[in-house]
């Protein structure tokens, strides 16, 4: 209920409101409001962007907008801070975004964009690196970088297909069932994608670009790192791909509290399952440390997965979450290891061992350095 002198403000409010329409409105952010060049800026930007760039001509996209947040004008030049917002169609289920920086000119015949950039501090999109092909397979789109051969994405896409059925065999909880892969031109490429040096990524052929804790979510990304990619056999392209391929079906269950050895354990879990693939065979690196007496004091820390470190020790602790992984499908079940890893997302390790396994961390690294005993001898 209004009382006293304010109720009188409202006659005069009204006839306020009423003389100045639409064009005193206010951001919701407290600043002035555009003037008429700034709209003219604003507008032109939204004229230009309903086409995507020539570099995405054959990407499946839908809901490609720019929406401008702010402008800065000099003269007859102007720059305006935007968010990119857009869908791969049938792969994402939230916009995917990205932060833009666009020029603009005015001449006779108004406003014109003559450049689009990442905004500063912002990661570069594919298309920033030139013109990005596209293979569709049966459950993955594949889109290649610059100088990317058709033969090779189609390759991708063939590993990425069978990829998929492996990981609803191992994860059977809801997911998209289907995967974007980016290849872009090279090592420096795919650094440059996603932030990093390109030293952090020479010895990796793919990783994933998700992110915990978003949701709804677009479609993770597989980005593969070509060179890597190709060096390896038949079965190796198989197994990365197939490892990123189960970061991307577990990333709902995933969170900050999940520890790595069972991300990663199970990811490679998840690869290796029908590949018949001996612990000594798929475990070399650990295999060697056992016998020479380094058996492991503890499950893998999560800084022990850091890239760009020690790759002797990174390798140990990837195989030895393997084998913890393994281990727990194979004494107390399939289910029980995916009810762990659900589990452990929202509570506490030692609870979800409890709840799911009935046993505690100090039982299950026992077991499990006992299990490298046997089987890395």
């Amino acid at each position: 209920m209004v009382r006293g002198p304010l109720r009188a403000l409202f006659p005069l409010l009204a006839v306020l409101l009423l003389a100045c329409g639409s064009g005193c409105a206010r951001p919701s952010d407290g600043t002035a409001p555009p003037d008429g060049a700034e709209r003219a800026v604003r507008a032109a930007v939204s004229a230009w962007s309903a086409r995507p760039p020539a570099a995405l001509a054959a990407v499946p996209l839908e809901g490609w907008s720019y929406e401008v947040t702010s402008v800065r004008r000099d003269g007859a030049r102007a720059t305006a801070a935007a968010e990119l917002r857009y869908r791969l169609t049938g792969y994402d289920s939230a916009p995917a975004g990205s932060a833009r920086s666009l020029t603009l000119s005015e001449d006779a015949g108004g406003w014109h964009v003559t450049g689009d950039r990442p905004a500063p501090g912002a990661l570069p999109q594919l298309w920033d690196q030139g013109p990005v092909s596209v293979v569709r397979g049966e459950r993955a789109l594949v889109l290649g970088g610059r100088g990317r051969s058709r033969e090779s994405l189609e390759e991708i896409a063939v590993v990425a297909g069978r990829a998929v059925p492996a990981v609803d065999a191992a994860w059977p909880r809801p997911w998209a069932g289907r995967l974007v892969v980016v290849v872009p031109a090279d090592v420096e490429a795919m650094a440059a994608l996603l932030g990093r040096p390109a030293d952090a990524y020479r010895g990796l052929a793919a990783v994933t670009n998700g992110l915990v804790g978003v949701d709804p979510a677009p479609a993770d990304r597989v980005v593969v790192n070509p060179q890597a990619y190709e060096g390896l056999s038949e079965l190796g392209r198989q197994v990365v791909i197939t490892h990123e391929s189960t970061h991307v079906a577990t990333r709902s269950a995933t969170t900050a509290s999940t520890p790595l050895w069972l991300s990663e354990g199970f990811a490679d879990w998840a690869a290796y399952r029908s590949t018949g693939r001996t612990p000594a065979q798929a475990a070399p690196t650990l295999r060697r440390a056992v016998g020479r007496g380094e058996l492991p004091s503890a499950l893998p820390p999560n800084e022990a997965f850091t890239f760009g470190g020690d790759a002797q020790a990174m390798a140990r602790a990837y195989e030895g979450a393997w084998l913890a992984c393994r281990l727990i499908a194979d004494r107390w079940g399939e289910a029980a290891l995916v009810r762990l890893y659900v589990e452990v997302g929202q509570n506490p390790l030692s609870t979800a061992l409890r709840s799911t396994l009935d046993t505690d961390l100090p039982n299950l690294t026992q077991t499990w350095q006992s299990t490298l005993r046997e089987e890395l001898r």
